[in-house]
């Protein structure tokens, strides 16, 4: 029988910190099998996702120059 997500949930966030981190970790390293071919796709798709939603005006752009200096600012 299938493990239902919901209780899945539940069970794991019973969970201590550490254990739910370890989790986390094995969960988020399992998403890593994609192929280059498959990743590629995913990011043309979510390109595409923030191009449509910059054009419809939900989603706010700036200019690369205050993107990389704000970045530099971050890093160091």
């Amino acid at each position: 029988m299938p493990i239902d997500l919901k209780e899945c949930e539940s069970s794991a966030m019973q969970l201590p910190a550490a254990e739910r981190a370890a989790l986390a970790e094995r969960l988020i390293a399992s998403l890593d099998v994609l192929d280059d071919a498959e990743t590629e796709h995913l990011w043309v798709e979510e390109a595409e996702h923030r191009y449509q939603a910059y054009k419809q005006g939900h989603l706010a752009a700036r200019s690369a120059v205050d993107a990389i200096r704000d970045a530099r600012t971050h890093i160091r």
